[in-house]
């Protein structure tokens, strides 16, 4: 028994970076160029239901990265109209994607080869809906790029900052002893909170996408990189 609580050493984690199993991406903004679209998706959504966009922004910026029907819950309030919203973007950003307005991060797909090539398994995780996510994927290519794809649906229904996407594709994979044999790499600030939650050895934000490096530092980033391509060196 300790008798003096306040007296217990810090835990010093004996992982390094080499001792990464499983790298648990982000899509939108960390390894899929967004250049807007989801705020065009959101404004497009608001205006349907009649809402003024601007007047929202600041709260849909703040909470990049969260599941979008929580972001709607919030501002909307009734399930009804925050369901009819969450639609209303699906249908915009899937249009968006077929325009051919989707891209990769550049170095994103060669990132993730060289991690598989290494013997790490890759996840890719998205705060929006399955369908949208299947969009993405295949409008980039990437179906059978890695051997797992999640989004909140498919874990429970919770997305960031929770990490239940983390802990399923942790306990879905196999590939990892423990929780911290685990990368996290995002560019929010929910990105890096899921992480943290989750007990991932490697919590790493890039800065391509919604926040800046102090934003993910503050959420609790071991480490910020210019982009995802640099990940495969970081964890060399």
């Amino acid at each position: 028994m300790v008798s003096d609580p306040e007296n217990i050493p810090e835990y010093i984690p004996e992982n390094t970076p080499d001792d990464i199993r499983l790298v648990v991406l982000d899509m939108a903004g960390t390894t899929v160029a967004d250049g807007g679209l989801v705020e065009r998706a959101f404004a497009a959504a608001a205006r349907r239901l009649g809402a003024d966009p601007d007047a929202m922004l600041d709260y849909v910026r703040a909470t990049m990265g969260e599941s979008k029907i929580s972001v709607f819950r919030h501002l909307f309030g009734e399930e009804t109209k925050a369901q009819e919203a969450n639609t209303a973007f699906e249908e915009a950003y899937a249009e968006l994607v077929d325009g051919g307005l989707v891209a990769p991060i550049p170095g994103a797909r060669e990132a993730i080869e060289q991690l598989r090539a290494r013997g790490r398994t890759v996840a890719l995780t998205t705060g929006f809906a399955r369908t949208t996510q299947d969009a993405i994927l295949a409008a980039l290519g990437w179906q059978d790029l890695v051997p797992l794809t999640l989004c909140p649906a498919d874990a429970g229904g919770r997305g960031r900052p929770y990490p239940d996407m983390v802990l399923s594709a942790f306990l879905r994979t196999t590939a990892a002893d423990g929780v911290r044999q685990i990368a996290v790499v995002g560019d929010t600030s929910y990105d890096m909170l899921s992480g943290v939650r989750a007990g991932a050895g490697v919590v790493a934000g890039v800065l391509t996408g919604a926040h800046d490096e102090n934003a993910l530092r503050a959420s609790g980033a071991t480490q910020v990189l210019g982009s995802v391509a640099e990940l495969p060196g970081a964890l060399a």
